[in-house]
């Protein structure tokens, strides 16, 4: 059933899980349906295990998809005394730097940890437990890996949210590629078709009740879009103004990519957000020969060879030529 995780971390795990009696479970900020599904999974896995634990995400909760999943995290961790900690867990999924959770009200310093992620640019911290494989598509995958390993079928509801998680980070299998993990990831789905998880019905709840709203701003940043690099990079932009207008729940930055990477000859998309008068947000895709995560760690960012993301200090003027220049290296 299993071919991608070696026996010793499914052991490994299983391991950190008996030897804490509580647990914090937390994903990147900004989570998507990927990282969501992913936490949402690790905590059946500790239910079975009848351990105590707690959701965790710094939000905020923007994509429509996920909104009904909010008021199962908080940003807040208790109180606790050092004996306490000491008997505490933190399980990172779907991400590996500590920096990339957000705000959080708490401490997560020397608390044991256990990472699961999938990113390129994610790199395991000498003192941190984990497993990553940036060839896995997706994180919620692995740990439906974990689960079957440890615990056997998943249940109905489980299976539909790991099914979710993973369609949301392979863009509903068009990311896949030829290799043994995107081979396994079909199989593991079929896993879970059986389980009881509806493709159709999955597909519709990530992709209908969008806000009309992101329908006008898609047209605005389509329009704002322009060509560099021979017209095999495209980057739009999105300011303040724009996001006080148009709001930034339900933003459907997944058809802007598509409509643009369809164009004839483009090979990247950027699309930058400015959050506030000193910093932006930004996200990067790309065809199969450019490896956006180059670009996106040069501004603090990374992910994955054609799907990352950033979030740096900076203006939109300042930042788009210094991004075509990290561009021209590459491309």
């Amino acid at each position: 059933m299993n071919t991608i995780i070696p026996q010793n971390y499914i052991n490994e795990f299983s391991d950190f899980i008996s030897s804490h009696d509580f647990f914090y479970v937390i994903g990147h900020k900004e989570p998507d349906g990927d990282c969501i599904a992913s936490c949402l999974g690790v905590s059946e896995i500790l239910k079975t295990f009848n351990k105590e634990h707690l959701l965790l995400s710094a939000g905020p909760f923007k994509r429509n998809e996920i909104i009904q999943y909010e008021s199962l995290f908080t940003n807040e961790m208790p109180f606790q005394n050092d004996d306490e900690r000491k008997k505490t867990g933190l399980i990172i999924v779907d991400c590996s730097e500590i920096q990339r959770l957000g705000e959080i009200e708490g401490d997560f310093k020397e608390l044991d940890t256990f990472v699961i992620d999938h990113h390129k640019t994610s790199e395991l911290p000498d003192n941190m437990k984990g497993y990553v494989n940036p060839a896995a598509p997706a994180c919620a995958y692995l740990v439906q890996l974990f689960y079957e390993e440890l615990i056997g079928p998943l249940k109905s509801e489980l299976a539909k949210i790991i099914f979710f998680g993973i369609s949301t980070d392979t863009g509903f299998f068009r990311f896949l590629s030829t290799s043994p993990e995107s081979a396994d990831i079909l199989s593991a789905c079929s896993r879970l078709v059986t389980y009881g998880a509806d493709p159709r019905s999955i597909y519709t709840e990530i992709n209908s009740g969008k806000p009309y709203s992101t329908r006008k701003l898609l047209g605005i940043l389509l329009n704002k879009a322009e060509r560099y690099l021979d017209n095999r990079l495209v980057i739009t932009y999105e300011t303040m103004e724009d996001t006080k207008k148009y709001g930034i729940d339900g933003r459907d930055s997944d058809a802007l990519y598509q409509l643009l990477l369809s164009a004839k000859d483009v090979e990247a998309v950027v699309f930058l957000r400015q959050d506030t008068p000193t910093t932006c947000t930004g996200g990067f895709r790309s065809q199969d020969k450019v490896d956006v995560s180059l670009v996106a760690s040069k501004f603090g960012g990374g992910g994955h060879k054609n799907a990352s993301g950033m979030s740096t200090e900076g203006k939109l003027e300042t930042l788009i030529p210094q991004i075509v220049k990290e561009f021209a290296r590459i491309m």
